[in-house]
C-alpha cells in the first residue's frame, strides 16, 4: 500500500528542538526530499514495519501443524520462573 503518493488531505504537525529540526532538514537534502516528505516516507516505512507482525503472518503447512500442536500443548509448571518471579526484582 503506497499512499504516500496519493493527494494530501490532512496535516500533521509536530514539534521538535533545533537540534532535531536541523538533523531532519540534513537528512532530507541528502536524499533530494523536502522535511516533510522525508519525514512522510521514513514514517509510513516505520508504521508498516511496527504493523506488520500484526496483520499478517505467512507459515506452510508442516510450520502451521506444529504452530497449532504448540497451541494445543497444556501448559508446564516452570518452577525457576516461578521462584524468579516471586524475588523482589531490582527496582522493588
Amino acid at each position: 500500500m503506497n499512499n504516500v503518493n496519493q493527494s494530501k488531505t490532512e496535516r500533521i504537525d509536530i514539534r521538535a528542538n533545533s537540534a532535531v529540526k536541523q538533523l531532519l532538514q540534513e537528512a532530507a537534502r541528502s536524499c533530494h526530499k523536502s522535511v516533510s516528505e522525508f519525514l512522510l516516507d521514513a514514517g509510513v516505512t516505520a508504521a508498516n514495519q511496527a504493523l506488520a507482525d500484526r496483520q499478517k503472518f505467512v507459515l506452510s503447512d508442516e510450520q502451521w501443524a506444529a504452530f497449532q500442536d504448540a497451541l494445543d500443548r497444556p501448559a508446564q509448571a516452570k518452577p525457576n520462573m516461578k521462584k524468579l518471579l516471586s524475588q523482589p526484582g531490582l527496582l522493588d
